[in-house]
Parts: structure tokens; sequence; C-alpha cells
């Protein structure tokens, strides 16, 4: 495919982008934004330093022949430290994609992940729509005030109710994360191939497999050695849940079969759901709120069900509920 096709569907890409969108470039990570889009040269901004800089086309072309050229992906160590910024646009046409594990871009068949971190278009907060059965979304968001509001740099200075809290919300997370982590590998299943890592702006997935092993029935078993000459007393153990059986009708203490370590640990006893869905009502009018132009009454308003909603979810000492 001669490079002004691709040119021209990376021109396309970049008229697509809104005024908004910010890139990054690969290894460095300096962030940057299109200002300008010509027909021979691409315009960047650096988001820190504001420096411009002009990305000529001839130079798109050059490392366009140079992924042509190379096996397995060119080598991003090799490009002076002025031209970062090349690949991350170019990773903007559906063909090439960065890898930052191997330091590499390459082009590849089919949709691509790109260096693009963020797009106001696209991502606009005020298009925010909560997806609906995904019960993770909720507590993250919830997790997200709560490490937001409290300095959890130092968790021994906080009070007890704002560790129960934070507990939690962890520990809902971590169990609908799980969840929601096993239904979207259920779908990459099927898209996997085994020894083709599959790259996306956050890391990789690749399949595998797991070799799962059970003992047929424990006669078939035992006859099946005994037939080449190994014994059962060989094989066979001591089985717990027998042992417990036979703790069950005699007077036998379980320090005399079992060495026992005892442990503490916390465990989540309950989670409130109605305080719960109480904050998380208050965030939602918080991020419509934010979004809008309010005006001193509607903010006072946040600030009043904000007061309301800590009185919900303060601690109380037994002592105190006993009162």
């Amino acid at each position: 495919m001669p490079f002004s096709v691709s040119w021209h569907t990376l021109f396309e890409e970049l008229d697509g982008l809104s005024d908004g969108a910010e890139l990054i470039t690969p290894l460095s990570h300096d962030r940057f934004r299109i200002t300008d889009v010509q027909e021979h040269c691409v315009v960047v901004t650096f988001t820190e330093t504001a420096e411009r800089i002009p990305l000529q086309r001839e130079q798109f072309e050059t490392l366009y022949r140079r992924i042509q050229e190379a096996d397995g992906g060119f080598d991003l160590n090799r490009l002076p430290p002025d031209a970062a910024p090349y690949p991350a646009v170019l990773s903007l046409h559906p063909r090439f994609e960065i890898d930052e594990q191997t330091g590499t871009i390459s082009e590849r068949e089919g949709a691509t992940a790109t260096q693009l971190v963020s797009d106001r278009t696209a991502t606009d907060e005020s298009e925010r729509v909560e997806p609906d059965g995904v019960d993770v979304y909720s507590d993250a968001l919830l997790l997200v005030d709560a490490l937001e509001r409290h300095n959890v740099s130092a968790l021994s200075e906080l009070e007890t109710d704002a560790l129960v809290n934070l507990y939690t919300l962890c520990s809902d997370v971590q169990r609908n994360a799980n969840e929601f982590r096993q239904d979207v590998a259920d779908v990459l299943l099927d898209r996997l191939h085994h020894d083709q890592p599959v790259h996306g702006q956050y890391g990789s997935v690749q399949r595998t497999s797991r070799r799962n092993r059970s003992l047929k029935d424990d006669e078939e078993v035992l006859a099946a050695l005994e037939d080449e000459g190994i014994d059962r007393e060989r094989v066979t153990s001591v089985d717990s849940g027998k042992v417990d059986e036979a703790l069950e009708v005699t007077e036998l203490s379980e320090s005399t079969v079992y060495d026992i370590d005892e442990s503490e640990y916390v465990r989540k006893a309950e989670v409130d759901e109605d305080v719960k869905e109480s904050r998380l009502q208050g965030l939602k009018d918080r991020l419509a709120a934010s979004e809008e132009d309010g005006t001193d009454d509607l903010r006072r308003e946040i600030e009043e069900l904000e007061d309301r909603i800590d009185d919900l979810t303060s601690f109380s000492a037994g002592a105190q509920l006993q009162s």
C-alpha cells in the first residue's frame, strides 16, 4: 500500500479529533495536542512546555518505511528524542499500534489501540451514562469519592468510621470487579489466539490454558496401581473429611490430630445498601451540577445534601447506640 493512502487515512483521523484531544508519546510519556493539520505537516503543542513542533509529512513517510521494513515492529529507541510525537500521531491510524512493553510500533490487521489519552468530544463528562447492570461502577464511584475525601496516605490517622467505609467499599469493588472481569474474559476468549498477545492502551492479554486433574474412583485408581505392582498403602493417606467424621463419634479433641494455628483478620459483616445508594445519588447530583453553570443557590443545596449524607454515613459506637 503506498504511503499516500495511509497519509490520507491518518489525515481523516486527525480531522475527526476534537480541539481538546490529548496524546502521549511512547517511552517518554510527554503529553501533547494536535493544534494544526496541514497538507504537508501536523503541528503539535506539548502540554507542559507549550512548545510547538511541526511534524513533517516526509518524516512520517520515513517512519512508515522503517515500520514496513522491520521484522516484529520498529524499535522506538532508534528514533531521535525530538521525533517521539511521530509514532504517537501515527498510532491514530487504524493499522498502526505501539507496544510499550517491547518499545516498538508495528502495522497490524484490524482495529488497534492508540496513544490518545483524552478526547473531550468522545469522552465529554456531560455525556457520561451509568452502565446498566454493572455493579462495580457504582461501588468504584463511591470508593473514588472516599479516597478523595480522606488522607489515605496516612491510614493510621483516620477515624475508625472512615476506615470501616474504605474497607467495605474496597471489598465490594473487589467482588464486583472480579465478576465483571470474568464477564469480559468470556467475551475476549473468543477473540484471542494462543501465543498471540493482544495489546490495549493499559496493557495486554493473552490466551492460555490450564490443566485440571481429578482422581477417578478410589477403587479404580488403587486397582490400576496394584496391577503395576504399587501397594495401596503407598498412595493412601489420611483424609481430613473422614477424620472430622471420626472426631464426631469419639472423645478425641481437635488438637490431638490437628496442628492449629489461629489468626485474626477483618471481615466485612454487612453492607448498608440504603446509605450507599443515598451517597451515590448525591455524587450523581454533584456530577450533573458541575457540568452546568451552577448558581450559588444550587451549590448551597448540594452542600446541605452532603451534610445530610455525612450524618447518615457517620459511625456510631456500640455505647452510643445503646444510650
